[in-house]
């Protein structure tokens, strides 16, 4: 088996650290024992440095032997695929999981995002509030009425609903004892605690490397 190269920044600034999209990689690996190691790109210049590998200039993107992927959402599918820990084999709880990785992708962190980010830098109107908040009370319906998301147990798309959910702003935006539940829950994975500690130990590593120059 090749093992996968995870690329992040060489450095981040304190925010975001705990959330930079690498995350979701390492916690997928580590939820499937998949070996991995991590390399990074320069955090200076880094809207430019590295478009021939994510045309957008961002992280994280994903090297497995001679297949290159970026974008956090189709490096979780790839990794998905090579193992029935993070997706089902039969053919309704791969349909059930794809959906809700897709979903927590394309009707929740496409809202909640831009939200936070609004909310964040002081918007004096947040015009999105109103369309956040149909969105998470449709998920607080449906966490009221199962543990996860698909087939029944942890998926891959518990770990990306969980890894959108939990951002700070979000959970204290209204009462949604469902939803907290569950980001509780997926959160105190043993694989999750671990790559959060491994992400922000690499970005305090680097604060001493910057530090000595």
């Amino acid at each position: 088996m090749n093992e996968l190269t995870i690329w992040t920044l060489d450095w981040v600034p304190e925010m975001p650290r705990g959330f930079v999209r690498d995350l979701r990689l390492r916690w997928a690996c580590e939820e499937a024992g998949l070996p991995y190691t991590v390399r990074t790109i320069a955090f200076d210049d880094r809207a430019a440095n590295h478009l021939d590998r994510q045309p957008f200039g961002q992280v994280p993107y994903l090297d497995d032997g001679g297949l290159k992927l970026f974008e956090s959402g189709a490096g979780l599918l790839h990794l998905a695929r090579k193992s029935e820990v993070l997706m089902p084999r039969d053919p309704a709880g791969e349909a059930e999981t794809l959906q809700w990785t897709i979903a927590a992708l394309n009707s929740v962190e496409m809202v909640s995002a831009p939200w936070w980010f609004l909310d964040v830098t002081g918007a004096k109107e947040n015009g999105l509030t109103g369309w956040l908040t149909q969105r998470l009370d449709h998920i607080e319906r449906e966490l009221s009425q199962r543990e996860w998301l698909a087939a029944g147990r942890f998926t891959v798309a518990d770990l990306l609903m969980a890894d959108v959910l939990r951002v700070d702003r979000l959970r204290a935006f209204n009462d949604r004892p469902a939803t907290e539940a569950y980001v509780t829950r997926v959160t105190a994975r043993p694989a999750f605690r671990k790559a959060l500690a491994d992400q922000l130990a690499h970005f305090e590593a680097a604060d001493k490397a910057r530090a000595k120059v």
